[in-house]
């Protein structure tokens, strides 16, 4: 199994994932203010974003597909960090996954409806975590990671990685 990381894209927290093969390597948060102006929190968790990347060479990078909700602030912030996202995931050739929230709450709690304690607790127990991982968006950057590793065309196992990588490279060769 690939290592996948798994982001809950946010422009106050942005919670990130690692999980290989239902293990969690690493997982967390990055925070910007509201008070901060807008192109500098996005820089700013962008920034931290690569770092990871560059250390860990996921294989993979799963996001939770942006949705309609009433609150446009927040679905703006969602967007843009996953924009910056995409555009890291491009500069390093790693592929990027999209996953509903109900698919991930389907992969990880069995059912599309399951609530954030419901999907936090089942993290807890499919990575084997001595702790439920708070705040929410920590355990749904996991929940994502788990999701991609079940459901994943790209990840799904190294024959199949090394094949998406051999396309890519004969892609920038034909131009």
């Amino acid at each position: 199994m690939a290592l996948i990381l798994g982001v809950d894209p946010g422009l106050t927290r942005c919670g990130f994932a690692l999980v290989e093969a239902n293990k969690s390597v690493l997982h967390g948060m990055f925070q910007s203010s509201p008070d901060e102006d807008p192109a500098s929190r996005v820089g700013k968790i962008a920034h931290e974003l690569e770092v990871l990347v560059e250390k860990h060479k996921p294989a993979l990078i799963a996001l939770e597909r942006v949705f309609a909700q009433a609150n446009l602030r927040s679905v703006m912030g969602v967007a843009q960090i996953s924009g910056a996202l995409m555009a890291i995931a491009y500069r390093h050739s790693i592929p990027v996954e999209f996953f509903t929230p109900s698919e991930v709450k389907a992969a990880v709690a069995g059912h599309g409806r399951a609530s954030k304690a419901q999907v936090a607790q089942m993290v807890t127990a499919i990575l084997k975590l001595k702790e439920t991982p708070k705040p929410a968006d920590v355990a749904d950057a996991l929940a994502v990671a788990i999701c991609a590793g079940n459901k994943s065309q790209i990840a799904s196992t190294p024959a199949r990685i090394k094949w998406v990588a051999a396309t890519k490279a004969a892609k920038r060769k034909l131009g």
